[in-house]
């Protein structure tokens, strides 16, 4: 409704300032001047020409009465054409006075033509300049309520896209169901939604196949243990010499078997080759944006960032500071202290919350995948978020620490600075 009745004052108001110039332009003025009203101006003049004191003026026109020798007689007011020359350079009507068949002097009838195409001309310009004014108050209306509702809810969801593709699935979209894109930012946080219940599901069939992992390990080490000892029992006793050949070969086969038990154990993670980190040189004042972004609850004051070049990768950056800040409203609720500090080397961003911390023995496997600390029992995740960050901060070549602090958990991540790497 507010976008057709902006669109739809422009025109109004452009064919008002067409209609406006077309009658300025078209109209000619009219510099003639009131026959009836010269001829009275004559007439009475004449008649009182020797008294011209107690003349009145009976029109309302201006006129300025001289003698045959250019002096003035009379005139109505003040800034008329005093001379014959003045008043036909100026355009103005003269007259002859004629009294018993002799003129004895003429009448300057002022011509206000020009005074009036002025005033027209003023008419004019202020008309023209209130519509253009108006004009330009509703494209100005109409950019900022453009931008309010299409530009600036296209860039959050560009943004929110973003770290979808990233992999972030915890940060909410927050939605304006009274912009252009109300739904369509609802349906977004719905896939969100879906998608991060479905990496929750994968996540747990992870650790169920690592458990299951384990268990084989172990069921599969335990006679293949017993095999080899009595294989090496066997070499031991056998007299013969092929026995003890068949005996060497059962020894080896079992431990390949064990070697390759403990690489399936031990196996890599597969989903790291796909998370790919592209570091390059960033204006610090980007890291700044990114805990805005990634406190999304406003829990923290976020400092200045000193002004450097950092080298990073910026939505693998955002990432880390999303887990964090999502690990400090998900397990500890409580405000959040940030602090910046630069070194040498590093910009060393700390990341403080008020929730107690966790065991001093779970300090050191809180990074590793799948694990979690005690606090976080009754708390919904996975255990990635952690191992992750500290995944992508070791590719760009920074450090991502984690210790108890004075008032509960402290992360600190340190980004290196542009060319000290």
């Amino acid at each position: 409704m507010k976008s057709r009745f902006f669109l739809l004052c422009i025109p109004l108001i452009l064919i008002a300032e067409i209609i406006v110039l077309i009658v300025f332009a078209v109209k000619t003025p009219d510099f003639s001047q009131d026959a009836v009203a010269v001829n009275e101006i004559v007439q009475t003049v004449t008649d009182d020409f020797n008294c011209l004191k107690k003349h009145k003026n009976a029109t309302a026109l201006d006129y300025v009465v001289l003698d045959n020798g250019g002096s003035i007689l009379y005139k109505t007011r003040s800034g008329l054409s005093e001379s014959v020359n003045t008043a036909i350079t100026h355009r103005d009507t003269i007259l002859d006075i004629t009294v018993d068949n002799a003129v004895v002097g003429k009448i300057i009838v002022y011509n206000d033509g020009a005074q009036t195409l002025r005033s027209r001309k003023q008419t004019t310009v202020i008309i023209l300049s209130a519509a253009i004014a108006v004009q330009i108050v509703i494209c100005i209306g109409y950019a900022v309520y453009l931008y309010l509702t299409v530009i600036g809810p296209f860039r959050k969801l560009k943004w929110f896209a973003e770290r979808v593709a990233g992999g972030n699935l915890d940060i909410p979209l927050a939605m304006d169901r009274h912009n252009l894109f109300g739904a369509f930012t609802e349906s977004f946080d719905i896939m969100r939604s879906e998608l991060k219940k479905a990496r929750l599901a994968e996540a747990q069939a992870q650790q169920s196949k690592k458990e299951l992992v384990a268990k084989l390990s172990h069921d599969i080490k335990t006679p293949v243990a017993s095999i080899k000892a009595v294989s090496e029992v066997g070499l031991a006793v056998a007299a013969k010499s092929k026995d003890k050949e068949n005996y060497t070969q059962i020894i080896g086969k079992a431990d390949q078997i064990n070697a390759l038990v403990t690489n399936l154990f031990t196996a890599t993670l597969e989903e790291l080759q796909q998370l790919t980190v592209k570091p390059m040189d960033i204006n610090s004042k980007q890291v700044k944006v990114m805990l805005e972004n990634a406190d999304y609850l406003n829990r923290a004051d976020i400092p200045d960032v000193p002004d450097c070049l950092v080298y990073a990768d910026a939505l693998r950056l955002q990432q880390v500071f999303d887990n964090i800040f999502a690990n400090a409203y998900k397990y500890a609720n409580t405000d959040i202290l940030v602090a910046v500090h630069k070194t040498d080397k590093h910009i060393e961003i700390t990341i403080e919350d008020f929730g107690g911390g966790v065991k001093y023995e779970e300090l050191p496997v809180i990074k590793e995948k799948f694990k979690r600390g005690s606090n976080a029992i009754n708390a919904e995740g996975a255990g990635l978020g952690l191992y992750i960050s500290d995944y992508f901060m070791n590719e760009m070549h920074g450090e991502l620490n984690i210790e108890n602090g004075s008032r509960g958990l402290k992360v600190t991540v340190s980004i290196p600075l542009s060319g000290k790497i």
